[in-house]
């Protein structure tokens, strides 16, 4: 069932369900002769605490929000893909001798606490894929391992059932912005990026050589950390506080001069956090050179978000497009639409890319 790259066959078009902290989203990608064309896209907030650090807590809102997000969107694809995060999900890159995929999955499934913090595989849903030779090493090659707690798929898997669907992949966030980013975006062999999805309560952190992932991490930190000290520090509501954060305070320059200043301090802890992850990074792979660092995720939206984290960086960010390269029903989305909501859809459109037996 947990499947980082497609490893079924079969029908190949897919919804992309995107299940956040704060809101579920829905993406529906077709291809034509004129290139892939986004047919849907449809989100409706999701209740505080009926997904918490990547685990659900609330099963049967969760059902009910899906089933109403398909009701509004009107789409009828009943085979989905979606995604997990943060705490519900482990990434790792390991260096094994050279083997074939039945030998790897045997002996990752034979010796999975060597490689991950499992004492039983049992527990786990893993897939794992070769990455290549090692540079080093022509005896050896790097594989790239991807496992989650059992329990935890399957509940994700109960509630979109429920709701009358078939979850045929379970991707990871950081995966489906990978695939976001190899659609949209031209590449070297030797570019590296950083995508990084600022969600609600999880942030996502994915390095990109050659469009492939090479280091990934998430941590809990989120934008809900922005908009809870907004509100500490102004006297808010937390609902209040959300909307003075993309919005500002007023209307006046001065106003907005003030609430964009402010906001460097609100940003900072996860401004640091990224800076730690991106030094980390850089340091322990020997990266000189890091092409750009593409942001998505509600976080995104923050005013000043890409510029300050850019000036703390040195390196060229933005934030990115997932339309760069798919052209957008304008039925479904108008261009000035598509670009505000960009963020939002990133993590949705990367899985609503997947077909069935890709690779």
């Amino acid at each position: 069932m947990f499947d980082i790259r497609g490893l079924f066959a079969g029908e190949k078009q897919l919804a992309g369900l995107d299940i956040g902290s704060s809101s579920i989203k829905l993406a529906e990608i077709q291809d034509t002769s004129r290139g892939r064309i986004l047919g849907r896209f449809s989100q409706i907030p999701l209740a505080k605490g009926v997904i918490v650090d990547g685990t659900i807590m609330e099963p049967e809102a969760l059902t009910a929000a899906i089933k109403e997000l398909y009701k509004q969107s009107g789409c009828q694809r009943r085979k989905i893909v979606t995604s997990v995060s943060g705490h519900a999900v482990i990434v790792k890159k390991v260096t094994l001798n050279r083997m074939g995929e039945a030998e790897l999955f045997e002996l990752i499934h034979d010796e999975v606490e060597k490689y991950l913090p499992f004492e039983d595989a049992a527990m786990v849903d893993f897939d794992c894929q070769i990455l290549g030779d090692h540079p080093y090493n022509a005896s050896q090659m790097e594989v790239l391992l991807v496992a989650a707690k059992k329990e935890i798929i399957e509940d994700y898997t109960k509630s979109i059932e429920a709701a009358g669907l078939i979850p045929v992949i379970i991707d990871v966030d950081s995966f489906a912005l990978e695939t976001l980013y190899e659609e949209n975006y031209d590449f070297e062999e030797d570019d590296v990026a950083i995508l990084v999805n600022i969600g609600a309560s999880i942030t996502n952190l994915n390095a990109v050589k050659g469009g492939r992932s090479i280091f990934t991490r998430d941590f809990t930190l989120g934008g809900n950390a922005v908009t809870q000290a907004i509100a500490d520090r102004l006297g808010l509501s937390f609902k209040e506080a959300e909307t003075t954060k993309i919005d500002g305070l007023g209307d006046d320059e001065q106003s907005r001069k003030l609430f964009r200043d402010g906001l460097i301090v609100y940003t900072d802890p996860i401004c640091s956090e990224i800076e730690r992850s991106v030094d980390y990074f850089r340091s322990t792979f020997g990266v000189e050179i890091v092409r750009q660092i593409l942001l998505s995720g509600g976080g995104a939206m923050i005013p000043g978000m890409a510029a300050s984290l850019g000036q703390r960086l040195g390196i060229d960010t933005e934030i990115i497009n997932p339309f760069k390269k798919i052209t957008c029903n304008r039925a479904i989305l108008d261009a000035e639409t598509a670009v505000r909501i960009g963020p939002l859809a990133a993590v949705g459109v990367g899985l609503a890319l997947r077909r069935l037996g890709d690779k």
